[in-house]
């Protein structure tokens, strides 16, 4: 099917999501009963951060920063364009235009894109949305052409700190196995220690799964659930908090490889389920 310039909305409920495809396949937002949980691209601060810095995009073929662009492929070295220097960050996808997979209902749809040029090896990367009135579940996959290649997979979902101007504003409640310490470049280290406390650019382990909770206390609760192990928690700017399944760590193109090969794509999914106040 085509490319579609156009935003796709899909609804359940009074619950109405907004999907965007030539916008690197992001949602541009999510309403639950009229409330908008998501930063969105006309609110100010995204306005500064640029393509990374709203609504909830995906990760892929790598999340996070790989460190000064440069990676392996066994003995084969590569190098991407440095977009937040001096490493490469956050994948492909958010800057391509993806098409359609298949037909769009009220509340599901599915897109994707063909890896190209920085990626150096063919593939095909797929994204399907799934709504109800009570929660909204993420799939991500990623297939080979031909040749095995390492692959990383995850959001980027930028949550308001506060639903209401005078509402309270979100708490982060997890419990992670460990954290992984952030050296002077922005990169885990390789050591683990018990978590600390934020304000937070930091990765976290989770060898269960990804369970995490945002409250907004008196108005509403959203569960973050992931078959991902890794999670990386941004809250240092005023107006959002970011809370990023990974399926791997920062840089882990270098460090923690996932080879995906032509009988095993890597895939992943992510629920998201809300719980509003009485």
């Amino acid at each position: 099917m085509p490319s579609s310039d156009s935003p796709i909305r899909l609804s359940a409920g009074d619950v109405e999501v907004t999907v965007l495809p030539a916008d690197g396949c992001r949602l541009g937002s999510l309403r639950v009963g009229g409330v908008e949980l998501l930063r969105t691209q006309d609110d100010p601060q995204a306005k500064d951060a640029g393509v990374f810095g709203y609504g909830s995009f995906p990760m892929v073929p790598w999340a996070g920063r790989v460190a000064h662009g440069r990676w392996n492929n066994a003995q084969t070295s590569h190098t991407l364009p440095i977009d937040m220097p001096p490493h490469a960050i956050h994948g492909t996808g958010v800057r391509t235009a993806w098409s359609q997979a298949a037909p769009v209902t009220g509340n599901s749809a599915a897109f994707f894109y063909d890896l190209a040029d920085p990626w150096p090896y063919a593939g095909r990367v797929t994204q399907l949305f799934e709504l109800t009135p009570d929660s909204l579940r993420t799939t991500l996959s990623v297939e080979t052409g031909a040749v095995s290649f390492p692959a990383q997979a995850g959001w980027h979902p930028w949550f308001r700190k506060r639903l209401s101007t005078d509402g309270a504003e979100a708490r982060l409640d997890f419990a992670p196995g460990w954290q992984e310490e952030r050296g002077s470049d922005h990169l885990p280290t390789g050591r683990r220690i018990d978590p600390l406390p934020g304000p937070r650019d930091d990765c976290f382990g989770l060898p269960d799964g990804v369970a995490a909770t945002l409250v907004w206390e008196d108005e509403l609760r959203l569960e973050i659930t992931s078959d991902c192990e890794w999670l990386v928690v941004f809250d240092e700017q005023p107006d959002a908090i970011c809370v990023e399944p990974q399926s791997g760590p920062p840089n882990g193109l270098n460090t923690a490889p996932r080879l995906v090969t032509l009988i095993d794509p890597l895939e992943i999914s992510t629920e998201w389920s809300w719980h509003r106040a009485l």
